[in-house]
């Protein structure tokens, strides 16, 4: 029987040593304070790509109505 594999790879006891090793070196009160600065960097990603994601769609909706008027004037 196989073991499944719960994060990356990691069984349970690799995790549990993981975030031991990282409450050692990060102490229990910047813990909170990385985890914000995570979250802000994944909004702030997550915005980039919608914005990026509207200007593209944007962009192909112009070319589609250019090469539709181009198209009319022949």
């Amino acid at each position: 029987m196989e073991k499944k594999n719960l994060l990356l790879g990691l069984g349970g006891y690799e995790i549990i040593v993981v975030m031991i090793v990282i409450l050692l070196l990060f102490g229990g009160k910047k813990i909170p304070e990385l985890m914000r600065g995570l979250g802000k960097g994944i909004r702030e990603f997550n915005n980039a790509k919608s914005t990026i994601e509207t200007e593209l769609k944007e962009g192909m909706r112009e070319a589609d109505q250019k090469q539709i008027q181009g198209g009319n004037k022949e």
